[in-house]
């Protein structure tokens, strides 16, 4: 399995062709900040969600009429990208439309992936590129697993959002999104963690105000996730798990009742043919 490792000064991140994963990052003192990805737990580590975040009914999405199957977060995370470019401290992968794609997705696309390091940053930017001759509908999303507790972390956990949330959150039920809405535990902005919050699976954020989102204990080891064009958030782990992840998402689940055509399911977004759009997260780490 290909294998790219980036270091600088600060961090050192190591990519799978497999997903075009971030599977590993570590910091100066050879710390590993992301989950190991124990399968007894969960064995992803970062998986890149395309062209779907979350489930379709039935697991199949409706193009013109007709079904396709396509499983829960898309494709992207077990198909193998080519390497187009590498460097000590950058990498750019990418995945093109398949025969094998065109069964689950009729769509000719190009999806570029770039990690590079930046500091204590890792900047890891999708370009998703319409390359067929009609509108390509999609939704794109990252997946990151941190370490609960973080290196060196000691106490308690919380996640801050940049700001108030007071807009409710949903919940999966079977996979697919359930129009009941939730009080939202992060209304005041401030999240204190505890095991008992995911027993109800991931808490999804489809209507936030912040574009950036930490973890961490107070006043100790800090990890920043900023993403600017992306409106949906998930917070996912299993009670008891040593991992939690922090998800920036275009596009979400599709609701329990939705039967519709998937460029009109909730959060999915539409390219013309020729134009390309890029998604954007950073990942700063706090020592």
């Amino acid at each position: 399995m290909t294998r790219i490792t980036l270091t600088n000064d600060f961090l050192r991140a190591e990519i799978f062709a497999l997903g075009a994963e971030l599977v590993r990052l570590q910091d100066a003192t050879g710390a590993d900040w992301l989950h190991d990805g124990d399968p007894s737990w969960w064995s992803g580590r970062a998986p890149l969600l395309f062209p779907m975040v979350g489930r379709a009914k039935g697991d199949h999405i409706r193009v013109d009429g007709r079904l396709f199957p396509l499983p829960q977060h898309g494709f992207a995370r077990r198909a193998t990208f080519a390497v187009v470019e590498a460097g000590p401290d950058r990498v750019v992968l990418r995945l093109s439309a398949s025969g094998e794609t065109l069964v689950s997705y009729p769509f000719a696309f190009r999806l570029d992936v770039a990690y590079a390091l930046a500091g204590a940053t890792l900047n890891v930017a999708a370009m998703v590129a319409n390359e067929d001759d009609k509108p390509m509908p999609f939704s794109l999303g990252f997946h990151p697993a941190f370490r609960w507790p973080l290196p060196g972390g000691k106490g308690a956990h919380e996640v801050r959002f940049e700001r108030p949330e007071p807009a409710p959150i949903r919940r999966l039920t079977d996979g697919l999104l359930d129009p009941q809405e939730f009080a939202n535990p992060a209304a005041s902005g401030l999240l204190a963690l505890e095991p008992g919050l995911f027993e109800a699976g991931a808490l999804i954020f489809d209507s936030l105000q912040s574009r950036r989102v930490a973890f961490g204990p107070p006043g100790g080891p800090e990890v920043a996730v900023s993403f600017p064009g992306l409106p949906h958030f998930g917070l996912w782990t299993k009670p008891g798990a040593p991992f939690l992840c922090l998800e920036p998402w275009q596009g979400f689940a599709a609701p329990l009742d939705f039967d519709g055509e998937f460029c009109e399911r909730p959060g999915v977004v539409t390219l013309a043919p020729g134009e390309s759009r890029r998604f954007v997260m950073d990942i700063a780490i706090k020592f």
